[in-house]
């Protein structure tokens, strides 16, 4: 699919991950974001995966049209972007988004459990210096999320949550912690789920 487009001085949030597949939990999420942060956009980043992984996601297409077809919303894209860019690391996306789009500013959104174990993420620290950051509650994460590698590192920067309608047009480092309605929905349980469906089909 082609780039996405917005206006120059736009509010873009962006969610990463494999979206295998795509659940509730995910679009709960972004609609909270678009409230919480006052996005002009959502722009979904759905990752073309690794093929050397022992267990690679389900093809790109398949999770494209999935991820279509449960996130429904003016104001948000589904996209290929990384697979145009061809980049697999985050600090690598961040780097060709904004290359690509100059003129847009960009907030990182991840669940807390991403923030929990960000610094095992390539390069995470520039990530953290590229766009500002906006982590969301997950179910039994506030903890290990708020006493992370990552978030202790980055305590200075650490926002109050009332700043979130302007974290957008903040220059990072800076980041900020929102709690919300909790969903348990993870695409790990929904994939063992139908695993084990199929199993007893069999």
């Amino acid at each position: 699919m082609g780039k996405p487009w917005a206006a120059p001085g736009q509010v873009i949030g962006l969610l990463g991950g494999s979206f295998d597949p795509p659940h509730p939990g995910h679009v709960h999420l972004s609609l909270e974001a678009l409230k919480r942060l006052r996005l002009d956009q959502l722009w979904w980043l759905v990752s073309p995966g690794n093929p050397i992984k022992p267990n690679p996601p389900a093809p790109l297409p398949a999770r494209m049209a999935a991820a279509r077809a449960v996130m429904q919303h003016p104001k948000v894209r589904i996209t290929d972007l990384e697979a145009e860019f061809g980049t697999t690391a985050t600090v690598d996306t961040l780097a060709a988004l904004q290359r690509a789009y100059p003129k847009l500013r960009f907030i990182w959104l991840m669940g807390a459990d991403n923030l929990a174990q960000l610094h095992l993420w390539d390069r995470w620290p520039e990530i953290m210096h590229q766009v500002p950051v906006a982590v969301f509650a997950r179910p039994g994460q506030r903890l290990p999320a708020l006493t992370s590698k990552a978030a202790q590192r980055f305590a200075r920067q650490r926002l109050r949550r009332g700043r979130a309608p302007v974290l957008g047009h903040l220059a990072p480092p800076a980041w900020l912690y929102l709690d919300m309605p909790m969903r348990d929905d993870s695409s790990t349980a929904l994939r063992l789920r139908e695993k084990g469906r199929a199993m007893r089909a069999e």
